[in-house]
């Protein structure tokens, strides 16, 4: 397992700059110690990709379980990546974005680690950066873990939603400055809870420059 982080990651990065030739500033935000919740906005398939294998942390995200089963060497590939830089299976269906689902990532926390969260649920087909889902702000609260802004530009335009095929276009990943709250537990009231997820979300606003939608992204199936 630890030949996915040692060596995937630095080999998937690599490509990504040679082959994508991203605009990437930032980076110095990130603690070099210390829980961390890397909060995005999410355009793409290869956004988690991305952030896992820019970001100088190990980041934790949610991934697709399949994507530690598939056979064959791509399989491989992915399942090495993806347990090398720290993702979670996750079975599809399931409500990635529930407290439930959340204590993964709060285990991840407590022990110092860094893990990755897209406020709106699910990437944003039309480009708009929708209302936060109050996931971000549990989490935030509960743990006390530095909050770190990411504004991602461009990346809808590698893998349109309507291809499989992969495009070489530029990007950028801008890191905003790291937000700190209160910490006051899991037991927090809620107001104080969609306080901070709107926090969170002007921060990434900022950053990607997107135009805000007043509602919640949905999932096509719920559309």
């Amino acid at each position: 397992m630890s030949i996915g982080m040692t060596m995937l990651k630095p080999v998937v990065a690599g490509v990504i700059r040679t082959a994508f030739r991203p605009i990437v500033t930032g980076m110095e935000n990130v603690p070099k110690d210390g829980p961390i919740i890397v909060a995005s906005n999410h355009l793409s398939f290869f956004d988690s990709v991305i952030i896992q294998a820019l970001m100088p942390r190990k980041v934790a995200f949610f991934a697709k379980a399949e994507y530690f089963t598939t056979p064959g060497f791509k399989g491989r590939f992915m399942k090495a990546f993806f347990t090398g830089v720290g993702s979670i299976p996750v079975q599809r269906g399931e409500q990635a974005a529930s407290v439930a689902a959340l204590d993964a990532l709060v285990e991840i926390l407590e022990a110092g680690g860094g893990v990755g969260i897209y406020p709106e649920g699910t990437r944003s087909r039309d480009g708009l950066l929708y209302r936060g889902r109050t996931g971000v702000g549990w989490l935030a609260l509960t743990t006390g873990a530095t909050v770190i802004p990411v504004g991602l530009i461009g990346t809808d335009k590698l893998q349109p939603a309507d291809s499989n095929r992969i495009r070489l276009h530029r990007f950028t990943l801008k890191v905003g400055a790291p937000l700190r709250f209160e910490h006051p537990g899991a037991k927090h009231p809620l107001p104080l809870r969609r306080k901070v997820t709107d926090q969170i979300v002007d921060a990434v606003a900022e950053l990607s420059g997107q135009e805000r939608a007043a509602g919640y992204n949905q999932t096509p199936s719920a559309e």
